[in-house]
């Protein structure tokens, strides 16, 4: 559907600020939580009785989508709950999902939410990685009555290796495995009616598990107060929810909270519609998005950075596919890293050439452990790295430490802790009951806290040089990735070491000897008058993309910082040994001098 133009895209920021002595400022929203749901079956009977042959979700088949209405998800929904029940299922004994967003795995979510099983959606590449010591590691962590795979034969080895901590297996297609389908045939019963009657806002609902970016994965139970909680803010200060339906095409995974959490459940409690992408924001898997794009117009786009990368680029050269992306569109979504200023230009720029309303271009930021969104930039802002204030109901902290301030949060959507581990969640929170994010940021203005606040980076990836001088790793890369437009990523390097460097990639395949320069000259210009914390003198070009098996690329489509500098160690050593070697970039001026 389209968005009305008379829709209020945003809602004023309200936001009141509070300053202590030691330097903490406390932030919080003037505009208290309204009432809403308190777990996710309301939603989807809401819609099932309002709207019943509206269209919950979409998956492409050959050549055609396959449909899902809300109301065919609701009977389908507790059909599958009770199946999983009479299969030993239950709040202790949760469903691991192991292959990716499809129809029959929204169908098991689903399932968990009226049966009151938790369901815990698990990144494709645990599966996929050699030896599945990872995957074993998460699965006995999870303790699951049962694990689905789409695809049995895909699927194979993983269900293979886990075969001794899952008593149930189930499966899309394949074989090698209970049929989905036999599951679906079954009727529901006095089973289901009494675990229905017994999920309540503290049921876990979901269990979503940390990328594992900043040590080893933690399991993070997602409740039902949680998950409503979250939905609510959005519609609070995104008005335009409660008056026209969702329309997404959307890749962003399950088993993370961007996709699995912020914008799966916002199209399940707005009575909206996801079109399931297969595609992605890498150009390997990008010509499929292209192809869902060329077919569905979302009046919502929801990407990462590198993904809006692609689709600018295809945009400013295909003017069909340009008019088709927009004609609906009024809000654009940029998470889990900063979005260089010039590609927010250039995507605004297009919308102004082929849209007939005006396009907001937004952002956000949360973690696994807030249920997504803490902060929200409902507010136009030109301001690199905003990501807007905090949402009602939600109370943050800036802490000072070391020379920065610590985002930390507390609020209904805050998680009760870790799945088994009570030393880990003791100190995860503060004495005063604040989550400690690990994420530093900064007001934009701290004279006006409704102009909202600015990502700075993970505080645990910043280091020293051997001057002793603090790099604010966050800062530099987004800086690095703005200024120099032939890059997609880069990973900053000089741990201990005279100089920052940089493991990079380039956007697309080009002449190697012309990139070097151009890399030369741009690095030259980008270094020129600043302080040592905030140069980069040396670029290194990786000939192989980030490996998403060895966890390289975070589940958001975003290369890992530290697992990176892990796994590339040797190119680190040879991009900072003396002299520099051949392949090595520094700068140069315009006349190609060092």
């Amino acid at each position: 559907m389209t968005l009305r133009p008379t829709a209020r895209i945003f809602a004023d920021p309200r936001v009141e600020a509070r300053h202590r002595p030691d330097g903490t400022v406390l932030l919080s929203s003037t505009v208290p939580l309204e009432p809403h749901d308190t777990d996710l079956v309301g939603s989807l009977r809401r819609w099932a009785a309002e709207r019943p042959e509206a269209v919950l979700a979409a998956e492409r088949r050959l050549g055609y989508w396959d449909r899902l209405t809300y109301a065919q998800a609701l009977p389908r929904a507790e059909s599958l709950g009770e199946a999983l029940l009479r299969r030993g299922l239950d709040r202790d004994r949760p469903l691991v999902v192991l292959s990716g967003n499809s129809l029959r795995h929204l169908q098991l979510i689903l399932a968990g939410y009226v049966a009151g099983i938790p369901v815990i959606s698990l990144s494709p590449a645990y599966s996929k990685s050699h030896g599945h010591r990872r995957l074993r590691r998460v699965v006995e962590m999870a303790a699951p009555g049962a694990v689905y795979a789409e695809d049995g034969r895909e699927y194979a080895a993983a269900l293979e290796a886990v075969t001794d901590l899952s008593p149930v297996a189930v499966v899309g297609r394949g074989g090698g495995g209970e049929p989905f389908g036999d599951l679906l045939r079954t009727g529901p019963g006095e089973r289901l009616g009494a675990a229905r009657a017994a999920v309540g806002p503290d049921t876990v609902a979901r269990i979503f598990f940390t990328s594992g970016s900043t040590g080893d994965p933690k399991a993070v139970p997602n409740t039902h107060r949680m998950l409503c909680a979250v939905q609510q803010m959005m519609r609070q200060v995104w008005p335009f929810l409660s008056e026209t339906p969702l329309s997404l095409v959307d890749w962003l995974p399950w088993n993370h909270t961007f996709g699995g959490n912020h914008n799966l459940h916002m199209v399940l409690t707005n009575g909206g519609t996801l079109h399931i992408d297969d595609g992605g924001p890498t150009p390997a898997l990008f010509p499929r998005s292209l192809r869902n794009l060329a077919e569905v117009s979302p009046n919502v786009y929801f990407n990462v950075p590198a993904g809006f990368a692609l689709l600018a680029d295809e945009l400013e050269r295909d003017s069909v596919l340009a008019k088709k992306f927009f004609v609906r569109l009024r809000l654009l979504f940029s998470a889990g890293a900063p979005l260089p200023e010039t590609l927010r230009t250039r995507m605004l720029r297009l919308a102004e050439r082929f849209a007939d309303d005006r396009v907001r271009f937004t952002s956000s930021w949360g973690l696994t452990e807030t249920a997504s969104a803490i902060t929200s930039a409902h507010l136009d802002t030109e301001e690199p790295g905003a990501i807007g204030v905090p949402l009602p109901g939600i109370r943050l902290k800036l802490a000072p430490v070391g020379g920065r301030w610590e985002m930390r949060a507390a609020g209904p959507t805050v998680m009760p802790g870790y799945l088994g581990d009570p030393a880990l969640t003791a100190a995860a929170f503060d004495e005063e009951g604040f989550y400690r994010t690990g994420d530093a940021g900064r007001p934009v203005d701290e004279e006006d806290p409704c102009r909202g606040l600015v990502f700075e980076g993970r505080i645990a990836e910043d280091f020293k040089l051997a001057t002793g001088t603090w790099v604010r790793v966050g800062t530099l890369r987004a800086s690095l990735l703005a200024a120099l437009g032939a890059l997609s990523e880069a990973v900053i390097t000089g741990s201990g070491r005279a100089c920052a460097g940089a493991l990079v990639w380039p956007r697309r395949t080009a002449d190697p000897v012309s990139l070097r320069h151009d890399l030369a000259r741009a690095l030259a210009r980008f270094n020129a008058g600043q302080r040592s914390s905030r140069r980069v003198e040396r670029l290194l070009l990786m000939t192989e993309p980030p490996d998403p098996t060895a966890g390289e690329v975070t589940d958001k489509g975003s290369v890992s910082q530290l697992q990176v500098l892990r796994n590339r160690a040797e190119l680190v050593d040879l991009l900072h040994r003396d002299p520099p070697p051949p392949e090595v970039i520094l700068p140069a001026d315009e006349k190609g001098a060092r």
